[in-house]
C-alpha cells in the first residue's frame, strides 16, 4: 500500500515500461562541459539509484551553430560517443534509464554562428542570427538526426527533441520569429512542417524501439505565439510522425512572466497540459513548481496528465521518488525554486547545485563518509548554516548538541518565510525540523550559549549569523523607525506611507511583505495569473491577457531608497532579479538610488543626491525601515578566542552578505564533512 498509488505505478510504453511516473527534467548543470565524464556519470547515477523512472540530459548541441555557447557540449563525434557511454552505462548499473535532449537554440544561441527561420535579434542574446536558406535547413535537420542516432550509440534509452522554450524548433512555428514566405513559413502548416519533419526522421533513424520525447511549448507568454488550436495540431502530427512522449514546455526565455521562480504558484500550468488530455493518444508529461510527491500525485489523480516532471526537486534531494515510496516524504529535501545556485549558477558559467543540498552537482568531490572517530560537537547558532553543519555531524556519526537564543530553529529563514512569494520556505524550516529529530541532534533552545556552556566539547562551531548594520542617521531613534527584524516578525505596527533604507534583497522582500495584504499570489493561482496577465491560451493567443497584468492594489505607498547610484535591484538574483523589480513596480513602488540620508523627520526621511548633496527633498512617510545591511555577529566567536578556545566560525558570522543561505548552507556542509 502506497499514498502515492498514481505515482508509484508504472508506464507501460510498448517497447518498454517505466518504473513510475516520474520523470528527472533536462536541466542545464555545466556538468557535460567539465569533461570530467565519471563525475557526470555519478550525478546520473545517484538519482537513478533514488528510482526515477527517467531521468533527460541537459541540453546538448547538434552541431556547433546550434550549442547554446561557445565550449557547450555537443554530440557530433565518436569520441562524444564514448563519453557519453560512461554516463548511460553507469545509470543502467544502478536501473535507471536516460535519455538525452538534444537542444539546438537557434537565435538563442549565445555565439555568432547563431542561425534562425528570420533575421531577428533574441531580446536575451546580442548576436543577430543567420537566416537558413533550404539548404541551411536541411542541415540542421540533419544534424539532429545524425545526433540522436549517436545517443542512441552512446546508449541512451531514447532522446528529447526541444522544441520549446523560444529554442531553434519553436522558433519556426509563430510568427512572432519566423517572417519566411517559403515552405518553412506562412501558414501554420508550413512553419510546423521542421518540428514534424525532424521528428518523422528521427524516429526513421533509431527505430521504433527508442523512446522519443517531444518537447512541445504548450503556452509561449510571447507575443504572436502560439493558439491552444495549433498546439493541439501540433501535437496531433508530432504524434503521428512518431513520438513515444509529449513533455510540457512553459513560456519563451524572453517571456515577461515568471514560470519557475518560487514565487509561482506549485502546479501553477499543469491546467495547461490537462487541456491536451484526450486529444492525443500518447502520454503526457506536466511541469514547473512541482516539488512534492503530494502535488505530484494529486496532479496525476486528477488527469492533468499521465507523467510528472520534476527538475531541481531532484537536485534538491537525489533520493526523492524512493524516500516518497517508502513513507518517508517528510524526508525529502525540498527544492525551494530559489534559482540560486542551479539556474543562476547556470547563467553565470558557473557548475550548478542546489541552496539545500549543496552535494548536487558534487558528488564526487563533496563526500559526507563515517567519521573515523565519534566527536561531541557543539553548534551555535540554528539558522542555514548552524542547520547544514550539525546534519553533517550527525550524519557523519558525530554527536550534536545544536544551540539556539529563539524558540525555535531557522534562523532568519523565519523571517523569508513571511513574504509573500516566499511560501516554500515554510517547508524547508519543516524538513530541517524533521531532520534534525532524526538525526537525535540535542536541542537547546532559548539559550544563549556562553564559552562555560562550550567547555567539555571536542569542536565548537559558531554560527550565530548577522546583526542589522546601523546606518546612523540622524533621527533614527524616532518611534516610526523600525529594524526589518520588528516589521518581517511582526511585532509593530507600519503606516501606510514606508520609506525603506536599503535596496538589496531584505529591502526588496520587506517592500513585498508590505505592499500585499491578505492571500498571497503565490498561495492562489487565480490571483496569480490575473496579477501576470496569463489567460487560456485557447481565448488569447500565446496565453497573454489582453489587458495585461492586473495586480490588486498596493496596500501600502512604498518607496525604496539606496546609496548606491546604481538601478535598485540591480544586484538580486540574475534569474530571478527582473521579477521582483517588475513585481514592485507593479505594486507602484518608488526606487531612488544613488542617495545621502540626511536625517528622519517626523513626516519622513530628508534625502538629497549623492556625495555632493544635491536637490534636498522629504520623502514623506509614516515609518521609515531600516534594511541597511547586515554585519556578522562574531561576539561569542570573539570571546571563545580570548579565551584560547579555538572554534569555528561559518554562515553569516563569517561573512554578512545579504542573508547568503546558499553560502552558508554550502559552507556549514563542507567544514562538518571534514571534522
Amino acid at each position: 500500500m502506497t499514498d502515492y498509488p498514481h505515482l508509484l505505478a508504472p508506464l507501460d510504453l510498448g517497447f518498454t515500461t517505466l518504473k513510475n511516473r516520474v520523470l528527472m527534467g533536462s536541466m542545464h548543470t555545466g556538468l557535460e562541459e567539465t569533461k570530467d565524464w565519471n563525475r557526470v556519470a555519478e550525478f546520473y547515477a545517484a538519482r537513478a539509484r533514488g528510482d526515477v523512472a527517467l531521468m533527460v540530459t541537459g541540453g546538448i548541441g547538434p552541431n556547433l551553430e546550434g550549442s547554446v555557447l561557445p565550449g557547450a557540449a555537443m554530440m557530433v563525434s565518436g569520441e562524444d560517443v564514448a563519453n557519453h557511454s560512461v554516463i548511460t552505462r553507469a545509470v543502467h548499473a544502478d536501473g535507471g534509464k536516460i535519455a538525452m535532449q538534444i537542444l539546438h537554440a537557434g537565435r538563442y544561441a549565445y555565439g555568432p554562428k547563431c542561425v534562425a527561420p528570420s533575421a531577428i535579434k533574441s531580446p536575451i542574446s546580442p548576436f543577430a542570427p543567420t537566416v537558413l536558406d533550404a539548404d541551411g535547413i536541411e542541415k540542421q535537420i540533419v544534424d539532429i538526426v545524425t545526433c540522436a542516432q549517436r545517443a542512441r550509440e552512446a546508449g541512451y534509452d531514447g532522446v528529447e527533441i526541444m522544441g520549446s522554450e523560444g529554442y531553434f524548433l519553436n522558433q519556426f512555428l509563430v510568427t512572432h520569429t519566423n517572417k519566411r514566405e517559403d515552405e518553412w513559413g506562412g501558414s501554420y502548416e508550413n512553419r510546423m512542417r521542421l518540428p514534424v519533419e525532424v521528428v518523422r526522421r528521427v524516429r526513421a533513424a533509431v527505430g521504433e524501439d527508442f523512446i522519443l520525447i517531444y518537447r512541445l511549448s504548450m503556452i509561449d507568454l510571447v507575443p504572436n505565439g502560439s493558439t491552444h488550436a495549433e498546439v493541439v495540431q501540433l501535437a496531433q502530427a508530432v504524434e503521428a510522425a512518431g513520438a513515444t512522449l509529449l513533455n510540457t514546455g512553459i513560456g519563451w526565455h524572453e517571456a515577461r512572466i515568471p514560470t519557475i521562480a518560487t514565487s509561482v504558484p506549485r502546479a501553477a500550468f499543469a491546467w495547461v497540459t490537462q487541456k491536451l488530455m484526450g486529444k492525443v493518444g500518447i502520454p503526457l508529461i506536466t511541469s514547473n513548481r512541482i516539488n512534492t510527491p503530494e502535488v505530484a500525485e494529486e496532479l496525476l489523480a486528477d488527469g492533468c496528465a499521465d507523467m510528472v516532471s520534476m527538475a531541481r526537486p531532484m537536485l534538491a534531494d537525489a533520493d526523492f521518488v524512493a524516500k516518497a515510496a517508502t513513507g518517508k516524504s517528510a524526508h525529502i529535501a525540498p527544492c525551494i525554486a530559489c534559482n540560486q545556485a542551479c539556474l543562476d549558477h547556470t547563467f553565470s558559467g558557473k557548475i550548478s547545485s542546489c541552496l539545500v543540498n549543496p552535494r548536487a552537482c558534487h558528488e564526487t568531490e563533496l563526500r559526507i563518509t563515517p567519521a573515523e572517530t565519534s566527536q561531541s560537537i557543539a553548534v551555535v547558532g540554528a539558522g542555514p548554516a548552524g542547520l547544514s553543519a550539525a546534519m553533517t555531524a550527525a550524519e557523519r556519526g558525530h554527536r550534536v548538541t545544536l544551540f539556539d537564543r529563539a524558540e525555535e530553529i531557522g534562523g532568519q529563514l523565519n523571517m523569508a518565510k513571511q513574504v509573500p512569494g516566499k511560501e516554500e520556505f515554510w517547508g524547508l524550516v519543516d524538513w530541517y525540523r524533521t531532520r534534525v529529530a532524526d538525526l537525535d541532534i540535542a536541542l537547546r533552545l532559548g539559550q544563549d550559549a556562553t564559552a562555560p556552556d562550550l567547555a567539555g566539547f571536542d569542536a565548537v562551531i559558531i554560527a550565530t549569523g548577522v546583526m542589522p548594520r546601523d546606518p546612523q542617521i540622524p533621527g533614527q531613534d524616532a518611534p516610526h523607525v523600525l529594524s526589518y527584524i520588528d516589521v518581517l516578525r511582526g511585532k509593530a505596527q507600519v503606516g501606510k506611507r514606508v520609506a525603506i533604507v536599503g535596496a538589496g534583497g531584505i529591502g526588496f522582500d520587506v517592500a513585498e511583505y508590505l505592499v500585499h495584504e491578505g492571500t498571497s499570489p503565490t498561495e492562489s493561482l487565480p490571483d496569480w495569473m490575473r496579477e501576470w496577465g496569463v489567460a487560456d491560451p485557447a481565448e488569447h493567443r500565446a496565453g497573454l491577457a489582453p489587458e495585461g497584468p492586473q495586480p490588486h492594489a498596493p496596500a501600502r505607498e512604498v518607496t525604496l531608497l539606496q546609496r548606491k547610484a546604481e538601478k535598485p535591484g540591480k544586484r538580486l538574483g540574475k534569474t530571478t532579479g527582473w521579477i521582483h523589480r517588475a513585481a514592485l513596480k507593479m505594486k507602484d513602488v518608488k526606487m531612488i538610488g544613488g542617495v545621502t540620508y540626511e536625517r528622519i523627520e517626523t513626516g519622513g526621511i530628508l534625502v538629497s543626491d549623492g556625495e555632493a548633496r544635491e536637490n534636498p527633498r522629504l520623502i514623506e512617510a509614516d515609518t521609515i525601515v531600516l534594511c541597511a545591511g547586515q554585519l556578522p555577529e562574531r561576539s561569542l566567536a570573539d570571546a571563545l578566542e580570548a579565551q584560547g578556545i579555538p572554534c569555528h566560525v561559518i554562515g553569516g558570522a563569517d561573512v554578512a552578505a545579504e542573508l547568503d543561505a546558499k553560502r552558508a548552507i554550502d559552507q556549514g556542509t563542507r567544514l562538518a564533512a571534514t571534522l
